[in-house]
C-alpha cells in the first residue's frame, strides 16, 4: 500500500535516515516543528546502522558497540512526532523547497519551510582491470549483506583497498565465521610521513584505540599484503583470480570474490540537483558543499548534515543532525529552542568528534593509479565506456564532463554519475592539464532517481507549464 505524506506542507523535511537524518529528525520533532522524515531503505539506520531494527545478527559484538548506538536513535525518533516514510525515494528537490517523492510506484509531493538533507556517502569509486566480472564488489554492498541477512564469504575471499570500513568489514566477516584469504592494503607508503604532524590529535582521538584493537584482531587471522602498488581482477565471465604488486614483485592468487574499497566520499546528486553550490575537496579528493557553520547551504532554506557534507564518520554525523536541526528550530520558533541543547555545546561536541579526521583523510588518500585509470578500464560502467575513450573524446574537442555526454554518454545510464563521476572528473583534468574545480562536474537534474513515465506525467503542471508545451 502506498503511503503518501501526510500534510501537504511542514515545517522541515528531512531526507536520509542514516545517522544525521536520525538525530535530526527527531530534534526537530522534540521542539514542535511539523517534521517528515523521506527514507529509500526498507527500514531506518542509512548505511552505517543498516537494518538497525531488523538485523538477524544478534550478539552485539559481532558487529561492534558503534553499530547499537543506531538503536537508541531510531528508538527517539520513533517516539517522537515525526512522520517516517520509508521505501520513500526523493527524486527532486528545488530552490522552492518543492520535494517530489516517489512512493510505492506513485509520485508524491510536499513543501517545506527547511529542508535538512542527510543523504550519507557513497563508496568512492575504485576502478581496475576487471572491476566490472561477477564476483567483484563493494566492500559496502558485502556489509549490506551481512547486516541485513547475516550473510558472509566461504568462497576464497580478497579484500582489497583502504580505510576504516576496510578493517571494520573484515573484522565482522571473521566474527561471524566468514573466511578472508588475503587483504590487499593499497595504502601508499608516503602517506604514512604526511600524516605525521596530525599523529597527536588521532593519538588523543576515540579512533586510534578502536582502529588499533581492530585491526590487531584482523591481522591475527589474515595474511595482509601492504604496499599494494597494482591491482587487476581476471576471469572468463566470473572472477578468478586477482593479481597485484607489492614491493616490486607480482603474485596471483585465484578468487571467488574480491571486495574493493578505497574510502567513502558525499552523495551529492541531489544537493547539486537543487543547486547548492559545491568545491572540489583537494584533502578528500571529492565534490563537498559549501556551508555555513550550521550546515546551510548556498541555497536558502537548505541544510546538508553528515557524510553528504562532507566525510566525517557516524558519531560527527549524529552532532551534525542536530545542529542543522537546531538552527532549523532557531529559524521557525526561536522559543521553542530553548527546549534543545545549546548551540555552543553542539558544536563542542562536533569538534571532539572530528578530532583526528585530519590523520585519516591524510594517510588514507588513495592512490592516483587506482583513482585515475588507463587504457582499457572500464571508466563507466553503464554505457561501458573506457579510460582511453574519454582520453579520445578530450583529443577531439571535449572539455568536461557535459561535453563529454555527447561524445559518450558517460553519466547518462542509471548510476547517474555516481559510479563515474569523480574518476570522470579527474581523468579530465589529468589530461587538460587543469585541476579538478576548473573541470567541473556532471549537471544534474531532476530526476535523480529512475522513476517512471507515469510519475513524470503526473508532476503538478502550472498554466505556463501547459502552454509551453501546446504553444496555446
Amino acid at each position: 500500500m502506498t503511503v503518501a505524506p501526510k500534510r501537504e506542507a511542514y515545517d522541515v523535511v528531512v531526507i536520509g535516515a542514516g545517522p544525521a537524518g536520525l538525530a535530526a529528525a527527531a530534534t526537530s520533532a522534540e521542539a514542535g516543528l511539523s517534521t517528515l522524515l523521506l527514507d529509500e531503505n526498507i527500514g531506518p539506520g542509512g548505511q552505517v546502522f543498516r537494518a538497525i531494527a531488523s538485523t538477524p545478527v544478534t550478539e552485539r559484538n559481532q558487529l561492534g558497540a558503534d553499530y547499537w548506538v543506531g538503536a537508541d536513535l531510531v528508538r527517539t525518533l520513533r517516539a517522537s512526532n515525526a512522520e517516517i516514510i520509508q521505501r520513500a525515494t526523493v527524486w527532486s528537490l528545488d530552490r522552492n523547497l518543492e520535494i517530489a517523492v516517489s512512493i510505492g510506484g506513485a509520485s508524491a509531493f510536499a513543501r517545506a519551510q527547511r529542508v535538512i538533507l542527510a543523504t550519507g556517502a557513497l563508496e568512492r569509486p575504485f576502478p581496475i582491470p576487471g572491476w566490472t566480472l561477477p564476483g567483484v564488489m563493494t566492500a559496502g554492498a558485502a556489509q549490506t549483506m551481512l547486516k541485513s541477512s547475516a550473510l558472509v564469504p566461504d568462497g576464497r575471499t580478497v579484500i582489497a583497498g583502504q580505510g576504516p570500513l576496510l578493517w571494520l568489514l573484515a573484522a565482522q566477516i571473521l566474527r561471524l565465521g566468514g573466511r578472508i584469504d588475503r587483504i590487499l592494503d593499497t595504502t601508499e607508503r608516503g602517506n604514512y610521513f604526511a600524516a605525521l604532524p596530525h599523529a597527536f590529535a588521532f593519538l588523543t582521538s576515540p579512533y586510534f584505540v578502536k582502529g588499533l584493537s581492530m585491526m590487531r584482531e584482523v591481522r591475527a587471522k589474515v595474511r595482509v599484503v601492504s604496499g599494494v602498488t597494482e591491482l587487476a581482477a581476471a576471469g572468463d565471465g566470473q572472477l578468478a583470480s586477482v593479481s597485484y604488486v607489492a614491493g616490486g614483485k607480482r603474485e596471483t592468487i585465484p578468487a571467488d570474490l574480491l571486495l574493493l574499497h578505497q574510502g567513502v566520499v558525499p552523495n551529492v546528486n541531489l544537493a547539486m540537483a537543487a543547486g547548492v553550490e559545491h568545491r572540489w575537496d583537494d584533502l578528500q579528493l571529492c565534490w563537498s558543499p559549501v556551508l555555513d557553520a550550521s550546515g546551510n547551504s548556498s541555497v536558502a532554506g537548505i541544510a546538508i548534515a553528515g557524510d553528504g557534507a562532507g566525510i566525517g564518520g557516524a558519531t560527527a554525523a549524529v552532532v551534525r543532525g542536530r545542529i542543522a536541526a537546531r538552527a532549523a528550530v532557531e529559524a521557525l520558533a526561536p522559543a521553542a529552542a530553548a527546549k534543545l541543547a545549546p548551540m555552543a555545546q553542539l558544536r563542542a561536541e562536533l569538534a571532539k568528534t572530528e578530532r583526528g579526521r585530519m590523520f585519516l583523510d591524510t594517510l588514507f588518500r588513495p592512490a592516483p593509479q587506482f583513482r585515475i585509470p588507463a587504457g582499457d578500464t572500464i571508466v563507466c560502467r553503464c554505457e561501458e565506456v573506457t579510460a582511453k575513450d574519454i582520453l579520445d573524446a578530450v583529443a577531439i574537442g571535449a572539455t568536461g564532463p557535459n561535453q563529454l555526454k555527447a561524445y559518450r554518454r558517460t553519466g547518462m545510464g542509471p548510476c547517474q554519475g555516481r559510479l563515474c563521476g569523480l574518476t570522470v572528473t579527474e581523468l579530465m583534468a589529468q589530461a587538460r592539464g587543469k585541476t579538478p574545480q576548473e573541470i567541473g562536474y556532471y549537471r544534474l537534474r531532476a530526476p535523480v532517481k529512475p522513476i517512471t513515465l507515469a510519475e513524470l506525467a503526473a508532476v503538478p503542471k502550472s498554466e505556463a507549464d501547459v502552454k509551453a508545451v501546446v504553444r496555446g
